[in-house]
């Protein structure tokens, strides 16, 4: 078998699409629009930069990179690469992503009906990992389980919330607040940023390849193909899925006046919309988000380790799985604190590695331009973890003084600037060897 059908394809672009958005990709959108005001689609352009272009981006690099990611990582060499490459299926799989989306989907889905003492979320992140490992042990049926059941009722319950926005009558804009009132395009960014899809993109990346070899296809060039045009199709339905949620932000200003975080503004508008059922139909919501979610961060980690340690695929996912549940008994709170520090300060290397993985074919000496970059934007990446973790004391004056520090994002300054000395360098090197 060399081709999908229409159908199957679809249903490989919505199984990309469902893997991507979870919890906080629905949480985030709202709270702009709420904040950011008449200034709302500017904030909303910087937020699909970072929060669609990127990880859609990361999706397209591991398809051409043939589904391994150790292809994009390899001009930092072995040794920084394997690292790089275990962190992130560590990082964004069981020991912070994974376990997170758990005790999102409790606490905005199922608290509202389980005591919230003792050992409610306990019992709930039992089952939660339980049937996210059963559907990850079947690895070759994911497009059914996940493209044709799952990711079709998460695309229905968002149609119907949608909907429910587009219904609402227009409200007069407010007037943007915070960060959203000079800088309402850097403040999206900040936000697409922090959502680290792009980090995930390239786990479930692996996830898409390896569901496209499971019908069959055996040709990398129709692999390449089939994954690319899954990774558009999700960055469409999360382009609109994302615009909807910001108009529904813009929309909620009399419903929720005082909200602190997007799950308060998405809370007040199904209840608005729905009434006493909305909490309902917000749990569910919620809950299959973060549960197809699990699942491909499941898949893609077991998928990975599998190849490089002597235990097989289905061991890891029962072992990622319990490994997942005993983390998230921590509680959302903790993980947050923990989890963001570390996430910040890896990021900057990938998105890196992933902007070059596109040219460094063309380069005569990629190891020499990209590894130099990619080490600064680590370096960097590192500063921002500590300065996010509170460590402020271990930050170089020099670094807090450069542009976009307060958005985390300084690290683009300095390794834009090694990449095009370092670039210069090798151009230069291999004329001399030339001459020579």
């Amino acid at each position: 078998m060399n081709t999908l059908s229409v159908r199957e394809t679809f249903s490989l672009g919505f199984m990309a699409f469902a893997l991507f958005l979870g919890a906080g990709n629905i949480i985030f959108p709202p709270f702009i629009g709420l904040q950011a005001g008449s200034h709302v689609w500017t904030a909303a352009a910087g937020f699909l930069v970072t929060g669609v272009g990127l990880p859609v981006l990361s999706v397209i690099a591991l398809a051409k990179a043939g589904g391994e990611m150790g292809n994009i990582i390899s001009p930092v060499g072995k040794i920084a690469g394997n690292v790089l490459i275990v962190a992130c299926y560590l990082f964004i799989g069981p020991l912070f992503a994974s376990p997170r989306t758990a005790t999102v989907s409790y606490e905005l889905g199922m608290a509202a009906y389980i005591n919230n003492g003792g050992n409610a979320l306990y019992y709930y992140s039992f089952v939660y990992f339980a049937l996210a490992a059963l559907v990850s042990l079947f690895p070759g049926r994911l497009l059914e389980s996940v493209g044709q059941v799952l990711a079709p009722l998460k695309i229905v319950s968002l149609i119907v919330l949608g909907g429910a926005v587009l219904l609402l009558p227009a409200v007069s804009v407010q007037e943007p607040v915070a960060d959203y009132i000079a800088a309402p395009l850097s403040s999206g960014i900040v936000n697409g940023y922090l959502t680290m899809d792009t980090l995930a993109g390239l786990a479930f990346g692996l996830v898409v390849v390896n569901a496209v070899r499971a019908r069959g296809i055996t040709s990398q060039a129709h692999v390449t193909r089939y994954t690319i045009r899954a990774g558009i199709i999700a960055g469409v339905g999360l382009t609109l899925v994302y615009l909807s949620l910001f108009m529904l932000g813009m929309k909620s200003t009399a419903l929720a006046p005082d909200a602190t975080n997007g799950a308060d503004v998405l809370r007040a508008f199904v209840q608005h919309a729905f009434g006493a059922r909305g909490s309902l139909f917000l749990g569910v919501l919620i809950t299959l988000a973060c549960l197809v979610t699990a699942i491909g961060l499941t898949c893609s980690c077991a998928a990975y380790f599998s190849t490089v340690t002597p235990f097989g695929y289905r061991p890891l996912v029962l072992f990622f799985a319990a490994l997942a549940f005993s983390i998230s008994c921590a509680g959302l709170d903790t993980l947050i604190r923990i989890s963001i520090p570390v996430l910040i300060a890896v990021y900057p290397p990938f998105i890196m590695l992933i902007v070059m993985s596109f040219v460094h074919h063309r380069l005569s000496q990629p190891v020499r331009v990209i590894a130099p970059a990619t080490a600064v934007a680590f370096l960097c990446g590192l500063f921002d973890g500590l300065d996010a973790a509170g460590l402020k004391q271990f930050v170089p004056a020099v670094y807090t003084s450069l542009p976009l520090h307060g958005q985390q994002m300084a690290w683009l300054l300095p390794g834009g600037v090694v990449l095009l000395l370092s670039f210069c360098a090798s151009r230069f090197s291999r004329a001399v060897q030339a001459a020579s």
